[in-house]
């Protein structure tokens, strides 16, 4: 089963579009965008639920 997922590249395809899914969260939040991509490319849901967790930025001093 995981070979096939792998074979037809729909496990990378998944773990890019939550990168930028979490690229846009910490846009949302006022963290770096750019910087949570690559951290979502290493981690994946792991940042997700950093970035859910974390305060935001936006409307602190």
């Amino acid at each position: 089963m995981a070979e096939a997922v792998l074979n037809n590249g729909s496990y990378f395809v998944g773990w890019g579009t939550l990168a930028l899914i979490n690229a846009g969260l910490a846009q949302g939040k006022g963290r770096g965008g750019f910087n949570w991509f690559l951290i979502s490319l290493l981690l994946g849901p792991i940042a997700t639920f950093l970035l859910v967790v974390m305060p935001d930025m936006r409307w602190q001093s």
